[in-house]
């Protein structure tokens, strides 16, 4: 269990998440890399206070929407080749907590063809937002 889930911060919001997320993108930094897309997975939670997740007229608007996580990675990997999975984690990140709604969020990024000998290899970065006193 990761321990990120335990943050007294995070006590009163609702995880919302988007597993396995795969995408063909231009990610790397060696020469074979930049020639063509290669499969990359997409793990996003965000945690959204409840008082702002709650729904009362079970209505979308009342919530963040799955389709703001899909169309935020989108736009990232819209703008071009990407050298380091650090830097799409750090990028994705950032564009998930400015969404007002969002308290924290936690983005990987995995690589599962580099390898023959492993599984993946892979990137995660965990955030909660300042508060906004």
């Amino acid at each position: 269990m990761n321990s990120f889930l335990f943050h007294p911060n995070l006590a009163d919001c609702r995880r919302l998440f988007l597993r396995d997320y795969e995408v063909q993108i231009n990610i790397g930094v060696h020469e074979f890399e930049k020639k063509g897309e290669q499969r990359v997975l997409i793990n996003v939670d965000l945690f959204i206070p409840l008082d702002e997740s709650t729904p009362s007229h079970d209505s979308l608007d009342e919530v963040v929407d799955y389709d703001f996580m899909r169309s935020t990675i989108a736009k990232r990997m819209a703008q071009g080749h990407i050298h380091l999975q650090e830097t799409l984690c750090d990028d994705v990140i950032k564009a998930m907590l400015a969404h007002p709604k969002v308290r924290a969020a936690r983005v990987s990024t995995e690589k599962p063809d580099v390898y023959p000998d492993c599984h993946s290899v892979g990137v995660e970065v965990f955030r909660i937002k300042e508060s906004q006193s």
